[in-house]
This record gives C-alpha cells, structure tokens and sequence, in this order.
C-alpha cells in the first residue's frame, strides 16, 4: 500500500537513496498517491509512505522490503522511531542492511516532530499508542510476520522502544542505544537539573517540532526552578521511565539490547545499569567511550560501527533464531575510555569486582559558592566526543583552582595503573550557611604537571536544609571506565557552578565539608579485577 510523499519526502529519498548506492526507479502511481521506490536486483526496496498513527494523526515513514521479496512468504519485522528532531531518513543506512539480510523495516518520524502529525508528547501514552499502529499497519499492508516483531531506535527512539515493550507483547526484541532507562535520572540527578541537556532538547523540539501545552510547562517549570511544581514534573517523568514498568516488560519477555556512552550528557550511564539489573529475560549491556549517540553515529552514516553489527546480531538471534553466539557472549560489554579492547562481565556488578580504592577525606573543606573555579564537566556532546576521538576529557590545573572556592582532596601517587570500572561513591558531611544550594563533585586523573583529566562527576542540590546544620551526603558520580597510568593519582575536586547545570546556591552562601570522627567521609572508586 503506498500513499501520498511529499516533495520534500521524495527529495530526501532521492539524496538517501543516492547516498546509499540505491537505484531509483519510477513507481507506477496508485489511484491518489504515489510511491518512491528504489530497488535492484540485489537490493532492497525503498518505499515512503502517510502511516495512520494513533489518535488518528499521520506519521510520515518509509519501508524496506528485502529484495525478491516471495509472494505469500512473511519476514521478521523492526520497527524503528526517530531520534528527538530526526527526520524518517535517520536510519536509511541501517534500515536498508537489515533489508538486505531478510528483514522488513518501517522507519518513521516521531508524532509532533518535522511532518508527522500530532504534537510532541515525550515518549507520552500517544507516542506508545503510535508504535503499536505502525505495527498493526506493517502487518496490513507488508508480508510481516506477527510472530516477530523487534523495536529499535537511537536517543528518543530508544526510549519509546523500551516503553512500547511494556505495552505491546508482540515485541520480541528491543535494541536501545542511547536511551533513557529513567527519565529523572538522567536530566535532574541529584535533584539537579541539567541545563544545557535540557535546553538543547527544549531548542531542537521547538526549531523540529511541534512542543504540546503539557511539555511547554514542564520545560518552563524545570528551566525556571518551580519548585512549587518539583513533585509534577517528577511524576511526568516517571510517566515516561521505562524502569517505572519493568514489571510488564519483564512480563512481555522481550529481548533487550541497551547501548550507551560513558559521557553521555543527555542520558548518563548509570540509570542504563540500574535497568539492566532489574531485567529478567534476555539482555546486553555495552558501554563506550563518548557522549550521546555518538557511538553509534558512523553507523547512521552508513560507516562500520561496532554498535550496529552486535544490534543486528541480536535481532538475528532473536526474531530469526540464528545460533551466531550473542547470547553465549558475556551479557555486559564494555570499552575503557583509554583503549580500544572489550571487556565482558558476567553482569553489572562485576564490572568493579577487583575491590576499591576507599579515598579519606580526612580534612574539612570550606568554599565560597558562586563562583565558577574552572572545573568542570564539559560542554554538552562536543567534551566526550573529544575524548572518544582523541581521549581528551575536560581538564584542569589542580594545583591552581582557587581554593577559597574549591575543595580539593588528593590520593598518593600509585605506583602502578588503576583500572577505574563502575560507579564511584562519595559519602561526605556537608554544613551549609543556606537552606538550599548545589555543589558538584569531580574525581580528576592528575599528572606529574599537575594536570587533571576527568574521569567522572556528578552534581549535588538540596533544599530546606538548616542553616549551620550538618547533613550527610551519598553521591553516585556518573559510572565510568578509565585507566589511571602509573605514577599519577586521583584527586577528589568539589565547587559549586557548572554550566552543564543549574545551581542553587544564594548569593554569599559558603559551604564547609567536614569528616566526623563517627561518620568518616570518603570516596569509594571501584576497580578492574587485575
């Protein structure tokens, strides 16, 4: 079934299709529409069409049928949702090699975004709603097998994939990249909110898109820092948080293949972890260097990628039955930030089982807030492709960050390499001059110079607090892999702005972080069993 493209639409097909080597052909026209298509002998066919979504609004999407596709003969089925602000093009490149290998494949753009209808609803009910009609549609109107049916997506696509697997048992495998997991997690960690994360994917819904009344509060709400509206926003999130249904995901049985960046400044890495635990059915977790989806980039543009070959690995074992051996594999694959090999662990857990490295914060620290010191986290998406490209993370001169505005604390030199894998923990007493204010913790690999790169942080914001009354803090920092060479060590650094968040620190507030005798603070590093 075709039905109507629009001029843009074709255009795009024609560059696409172009780009991927495809041999455009004229299609006959059906009575009131037309199809592109593009097909050879060899390769799949290319076909955009109007998909009735839920609610009864359009989503524009294309298909790939294999090649030679044999009358009365069905295919498995992946159904593939746009990144937030992507365009149905996003995953020409991958959609037409799973084509090629025997799949149908219904790429289309997500409700309220580019030409598709509707308005955005952040992975809302209607955006779930909406995979099931693409599903109901592709088994209509394609020779999709119902028995095997797989989601996958990118960013956005992601997380209605893992959403639409609670909602839609025919689901048989889901593959996840640089998804979210839980949505408060991972732009209002520590009860912070992440700024340029949330700015960056307000900007591009409004410039792509079409942002619904709800959204447009919620983004002023959390932008703005209306408290009054916290526990709003914290229950529209949950709405949205796959780990908030894992009980009818683990229901459904789906197989799940997640995929995420260390750095990644949307969606960090440790909600991903906290998922994975908490499945029951089949699973894989890979980590890599980067930010987010820049690890699996190459492979929208048609380039190897690591990323891709193991997804389609999954779905080939999963909704073909392929013995190929991604299910003997260790079922967690990480890459360290300081080389290129795999590691495989038998689950999360065992990523840092070669004990820790228990850092005493043995002196108190007092700082003025307010002031930016010079370190910190990056900027959103360019630092940790930096360090993905040419492992160059944030930096900073430890020995000169002003210290009336910074704490510092800092290891011995180690004598041999320190394989950081995990989480890392602080736990600290915090005594404050205000009710409310932020801080942010960084844990720095430091050089002979001096210098500091970064391997790990996280932000920290309370509120209500007593003025001159100590409180305790437990911190995850975001979960990484990194190296730390011989004759280096780690330093602990602590201040109170970042421009990747928003902080809530009264002007003149000041903060002393203390070691009670009864209640030590520390910072646990976890390590790679050697």
């Amino acid at each position: 079934m075709a039905v109507r493209t629009t001029t843009a639409a074709a255009v795009a097909a024609l560059l696409a299709a172009a780009a991927l080597g495809l041999a455009p052909h004229q299609a006959q026209a059906a009575p009131q529409s037309t199809a592109l298509t593009a097909a050879s002998a060899t390769s799949a066919e290319l076909s955009f069409h109007d998909i009735p979504g839920s609610g009864g609004i359009t989503l524009k999407g294309n298909v790939f049928t294999p090649a030679g596709a044999e009358a009365g003969r069905t295919y498995p089925l992946i159904v593939l949702p746009t990144s937030w602000g992507m365009p149905q093009i996003e995953y020409l490149a991958q959609a037409k090699a799973l084509a090629d290998s025997g799949y149908i494949v219904v790429s289309y753009t997500s409700r309220g975004f580019w030409l598709s209808g509707g308005e955005i609803e952040t992975a809302g009910p209607k955006d779930v709603a909406d995979v099931s009609a693409v599903i109901d549609w592709a088994l209509a109107t394609t020779p999709a097998d119902a028995d095997r049916i797989g989601l996958g997506g990118v960013s956005y696509g992601a997380g209605i994939s893992l959403l639409a697997s609670a909602h839609d048992a025919r689901v048989k495998a889901v593959v996840a990249l640089s998804g979210w997991a839980d949505l408060i997690e991972s732009i209002y960690s520590g009860r912070t909110q992440h700024l340029q994360a949330a700015a960056l994917l307000g900007g591009a819904g409004f410039l792509t898109g079409r942002p619904g009344p709800e959204l447009q509060q919620i983004l002023g709400d959390f932008l703005g820092s209306n408290l009054d509206r916290e526990q709003q926003m914290i229950d529209w999130g949950k709405k949205r948080s796959p780990v908030e249904q894992i009980d009818r995901i683990n229901a459904n049985g789906a197989a799940i293949m997640l995929g995420n960046a260390w750095g990644d400044t949307i969606f960090p890495p440790n909600q991903y972890a906290k998922f994975f635990d908490k499945l029951t059915g089949p699973k894989r977790l890979e980590f890599r260097p980067g930010d987010h989806a820049t690890a699996e980039a190459t492979g929208l543009l048609g380039l190897p990628n690591d990323t891709w070959t193991h997804a389609r690995r999954w779905f080939d074992r999963y909704l073909k039955n392929e013995l190929n051996g991604v299910d003997g594999e260790a079922p967690v694959q990480i890459k360290s930030r300081s080389n290129a090999g795999y590691e495989g662990y038998a689950d999360w857990r065992s990523v840092g089982s070669g004990g820790s490295l228990k850092l005493p914060l043995a002196d108190s620290e007092h700082l003025f807030a307010n002031v930016d010191s010079g370190a910190n986290g990056g900027i959103v998406l360019l630092s940790s492709l930096l360090d993905q490209i040419a492992q160059a993370p944030p930096v900073a001169s430890v020995p000169l960050l002003p210290r009336a505005f910074t704490a510092v604390w800092q290891s011995p030199h180690y004598d041999q390499e320190r394989r950081v894998r995990g989480t890392v923990k602080l736990h600290t007493t915090v005594t404050p001059t205000a009710s409310d204010g932020t801080f942010v913790a960084y844990l720095y690999d430091v050089g002979p110079l001096g210098i500091g790169k970064l391997v790990t942080n996280a932000p920290y914001t309370f509120h209500g607090k007593t003025p001159g009354q100590s409180f305790g803090v437990d911190l995850e920092l975001f979960s990484t892999a990194y190296d730390v060479p011989a004759g280096h060590r780690l330093a602990l650094v602590v201040d109170t702005v970042d421009p990747l968040y928003i902080e809530h620190n009264p002007t003149g507030a000041q903060l002393t972080f203390s070691s009670p005798r009864t209640d030590p603070s520390y910072v646990s590093v976890p390590l790679r069993e050697q």
